[in-house]
């Protein structure tokens, strides 16, 4: 996989499905190396600290949204630039991954909706390492956060998506 397309191909984006600590960064990161990579959370970090520390929990969607906005332009920009994509964000929405997926077809794009389904036990275990830490991509999850995060989750079902195992992601 290149970061620039070739020739008439277009453009790539893959979208990232999955809830937090499921492995997407990892996997971007290490798979999909030279790939542009746009993440949203290490945008909301960058511009105002971290969650639940910086900033009162709540307000994480009003400080997502804009950047969310900018994180869009941007792949329309690089899509039509013929520069493959991974958008480093959950997409826990059926409905925001379809706004996505139009986003990258209109943009004259393709998309790859990868899934990562990861147990919850297992999730329990990468957060609790995880939540130590004060970097981007370590957003403070508690269980019951965790809990609620799997009430609003819209598992990835007959959307094109192909599921990442745990073995095809690299080390954790």
């Amino acid at each position: 996989m290149t970061a620039q397309g070739s020739g008439g191909s277009r453009a790539i984006v893959y979208l990232l499905v999955g809830l937090t600590g499921s492995g997407k960064t990892t996997y971007a990161k290490r798979v999909l190396a030279g790939v542009t990579r746009l993440s949203v959370d290490e945008l909301v970090h960058e511009r105002h600290g971290r969650y639940g520390v910086d900033y009162p929990e709540p307000q994480y969607f009003e400080l997502e949204a804009p950047i969310v906005a900018e994180v869009r332009e941007r792949v329309a920009e690089l899509v039509a630039a013929g520069t493959d994509v991974v958008l480093d964000h959950g997409l826990w929405l059926r409905s925001s991954r379809d706004e996505w997926k139009k986003l990258v077809e209109d943009a004259g794009g393709r998309w790859r909706l990868l899934y990562f389904p990861v147990e919850r036990a297992e999730l329990l275990r990468r957060l609790e390492k995880r939540n130590k830490r004060t970097d981007g991509n370590a957003l403070m999850v508690t269980e019951s956060a965790l809990d609620d995060f799997y009430e609003r989750f819209d598992v990835p079902e007959g959307e094109g998506e192909l599921v990442i195992e745990p073995d095809l992601r690299g080390p954790a």
